[in-house]
This record gives structure tokens, C-alpha cells and sequence, in this order.
């Protein structure tokens, strides 16, 4: 098994046999809490535009997504598990846009297969990719907006990789790093009102959940799926 880690939508970009997509500060963990909500599908599109369109043409879809870690202008939910968990959202359908995880999985053209990426479902992720053993497999850290590199989606990446090889890696260390790194903007006073504290642990919280989230095109539309595991 040939193992890669990239970064950014350019490695998103050249990605290549079975790939994940990682995001965990906040799309991808938050798309697993959305499915612990009784979500039926998620739809992750590429631009805010998009995201309207679909909401236009289906005016029962709800609206997820960020600019900036900012809930969008008009859309129902900002990008926060904090916030999913006070809702019931059984059967309904979302439509995500985030600056950089949904961003990664529309770019993966290359890509045989694509799943996402985060530490709350990631011992899931390690079986799926050791039961489907493909030659390749492309990690992609997203890291912020795309394009700047982030301790939580690259030491995920990490993770995965030494699992796949038999190497264990030190979770409690590796959180103690994002905490006081990349995860410190969710402790900053300014930040509270749309990166609360909570959505840390939440996002932390490792194999919480025992599925997969697989991105297949369905009538031409990306839509994530779970797999349980």
C-alpha cells in the first residue's frame, strides 16, 4: 500500500486511488454529528452560490456552511457541531459549503474513490481502508481555507498513516499539540460567537462514531453517504 500525505486543494487536486479528505476543525466532524442528528443526506458543494441554487430549487433543503469560520448570510446553520446537536434534523437534506473541506472533496478529480476525513470517526476509517487494501492511498490535510497549514488536519493524516503501517501514535500528545497550536482560535474571546470552546472537544472526540462518510456523485450531485463499519 502506497501511502501519500498532501496539503491544501492542490493536493486535493493530484490526489490519486483511495483518498481522504481531512477536515477536522470543522466540516467533516461536523457532517458526522449531522448524521448522528438523523440527517438523510448531506450535498457538500464548492461555492455559496451553488449552495443557493440547490436551496432555490429545493426550497425544503437547509443551508450549513462557513466563510472565514463565519456562518454565511442567510444560510440556516454555520459550520459548528456545538450548534447541530441542538437540533433534530431527522430525514432532512443539507447542503454544505466550507472554505475548505467541501472545497477539497469537489477538486479530488483524480481520485478513485473519496471519503472524508476527521478524528471522530477515524478508527472507522482505518478499517475501511485496510478492508478495501487499494494500492493507493492520498491523505489530504485541507488545513485552513485550503491553503495554510493546520496541526489537527495534518497530525489526523498522520494518524491514519501509522495505523495503516501498525505504528501507534500518541492521541493525548497530538491533542495537546492542536490545542495549543492551531486550536487555540477556539479559545479566543472574539471567536466565541461562531468557534465555540466546545466545538474542540467535540471535534476531538475520537471514534465517537463507526462509519464512513463516502462522496459519490448521485444524478450528477456530490452527496456524502454513511458506511457503517
Amino acid at each position: 500500500m502506497n501511502i501519500k500525505i498532501s496539503e491544501f486543494i492542490e493536493g486535493a487536486e493530484n490526489a490519486q486511488g483511495l483518498t481522504v479528505i481531512i477536515d477536522v476543525f470543522r466540516a467533516f466532524s461536523t457532517a458526522c454529528y449531522l448524521f448522528e442528528q438523523g440527517v438523510k443526506d448531506i450535498l457538500p458543494v464548492e461555492s455559496v452560490s451553488e449552495a443557493f441554487n440547490l436551496q432555490d430549487v429545493n426550497p425544503e433543503f437547509l443551508l450549513l456552511g462557513e466563510r472565514n469560520a463565519k456562518m454565511v448570510k442567510g444560510f440556516n446553520f454555520g459550520n459548528s457541531p456545538t450548534e447541530i446537536l441542538q437540533h433534530n434534523l431527522k430525514d432532512k437534506t443539507i447542503v454544505q459549503t466550507t472554505s475548505a473541506g467541501t472545497r477539497g472533496l469537489t477538486s479530488a478529480i483524480h481520485a478513485d474513490e473519496i471519503i472524508t476525513g476527521s478524528f471522530v470517526n477515524i478508527e472507522a476509517i482505518i478499517q475501511y481502508i485496510l478492508k478495501r487494501n487499494p494500492e493507493t492511498v492520498s491523505l489530504v490535510a485541507m488545513g485552513y481555507n485550503g491553503e495554510i497549514h493546520t496541526d489537527e488536519d495534518y497530525l489526523c493524516a498522520e494518524y491514519i498513516k501509522n495505523s495503516l503501517l501498525g505504528i501507534q501514535s500518541d492521541f493525548e500528545s497530538m491533542k495537546e499539540k492542536i490545542r495549543y497550536g492551531s486550536g487555540s482560535r477556539f479559545f479566543l474571546p472574539e471567536n466565541a460567537s461562531h468557534s465555540p470552546s466546545s466545538d474542540f472537544d467535540l471535534c476531538l472526540a475520537i471514534d465517537r462514531f463507526p462509519f464512513v462518510l463516502q462522496a459519490k456523485k448521485v444524478s450528477q450531485q456530490l452527496c456524502l453517504k454513511k458506511i457503517l463499519i
